[in-house]
């Protein structure tokens, strides 16, 4: 089963996808079904709040579908404005490096997860464009998984990660290499001396830090669907592509994760606390060069424009134009 949040009609809902691919909205198939819709029938985070409770009710509506595709009405897609499933998390949790093709790649780097921070202005949802700017330099996309957090998750064991999670959505992490480049210090960091005084030395050292170069906006394109934790049995045999302008440019699994996902919400648990409706993006996908045989990194979408997509199976596909300024 798969739930997205979306508006038509300038009225927000959460919708269900059908057995045929319809969208159907969850409000009007409550009022038709049940003759009441549930306050969690229109934000993602209600319904993730609300519990069990809430998912057996959504079940209970994919079955009458299943049973009867015109039981509700499908909404017209041209009537649909996607939202990211989750339009306002309180963080999105992102993953560095954490693919095994990296491996040759890194000359130094710590054996945990590296994790690093987007706020919700980044979100897009399916079809909204990709927005670039002429100082932004080049700009590339990332195909990546991305997990929604189910409840609250303090301290918690690999063991215990998986039941922590609501379910999987697909993500394009874009990324600025120019800023990255404008934003790292090659600096003297400054270190107390281990010798038992107040004195200091200083150590050769260079930093980035990634607010503008992962954090503009329209820079984390998600969804359009959430696939419940349940439907899909093993989160590292998933297959991913991205494509620009309808060709291949890289293909991948998540068996090639280098962490996994209960590794890496549990280490982030141990720093963050994460709430119902936070985002864990779990690395690019990179390993294969697609058949333009150029990687992600070669598509600048400032100079080559749209329009790139993500595709997750058993998931789906994400699509954005890109508008260029400047």
């Amino acid at each position: 089963m798969k739930i997205a949040s979306v508006r038509v009609d300038e009225q927000d809902a959460l919708a269900i996808e059908g057995p045929n691919g319809q969208i159907v909205s969850v409000p009007e198939a409550q009022r038709i079904l049940d003759g009441a819709i549930a306050p969690w029938a229109y934000d993602m985070v209600e319904l993730i709040g609300a519990g069990p409770a809430a998912i057996e009710a959504l079940a209970r509506i994919h079955a009458a579908l299943c049973a009867n595709a015109a039981a509700v009405p499908a909404i017209d897609p041209a009537r649909v404005q996607w939202h990211p499933p989750v339009r306002k998390p309180s963080k999105i949790c992102c993953l560095a490096l954490n693919n095994s093709a990296n491996a040759d790649r890194i000359m130094s780097g710590p054996s945990h997860p590296a994790v690093f921070v987007k706020a919700a202005n980044a979100l897009i949802g399916h079809g909204e464009a990709i927005v670039v700017k002429k100082h932004y330099g080049r700009v590339h996309p990332e195909p990546e998984l991305a997990v929604i957090i189910g409840k609250m998750a303090k301290d918690i064991t690999p063991a215990e990660a998986l039941d922590h999670v609501f379910g999987y959505t697909v993500h394009n992490d874009i990324t600025s290499p120019t800023m990255r480049r404008e934003d790292t210090f090659h600096y003297r960091a400054i270190h107390p001396k281990n010798d038992g005084t107040n004195a200091i030395e200083y150590v050769d050292s260079y930093v980035s830090y990634s607010g503008r170069y992962k954090g503009s906006d329209t820079f984390s394109p998600m969804g359009p669907w959430i696939a419940l934790r349940q439907d899909v049995p093993d989160p590292h045999a998933l297959d991913i592509q991205c494509a620009h302008k309808g060709e291949l440019v890289t293909e991948d699994n998540t068996q090639n994760l280098t962490h996994k996902v209960p590794e890496v919400i549990a280490f982030i648990s141990s720093y963050m606390t994460l709430l119902p409706g936070d985002i864990v993006s779990m690395g690019t996908a990179l390993k294969r060069v697609g058949g333009t045989g150029k990687a992600v990194q070669n598509v600048d979408l400032h100079v080559l424009g749209g329009p790139v997509s993500v595709s997750i199976e058993g998931i789906g596909t994400l699509s954005s134009p890109v508008t260029s300024l400047g």
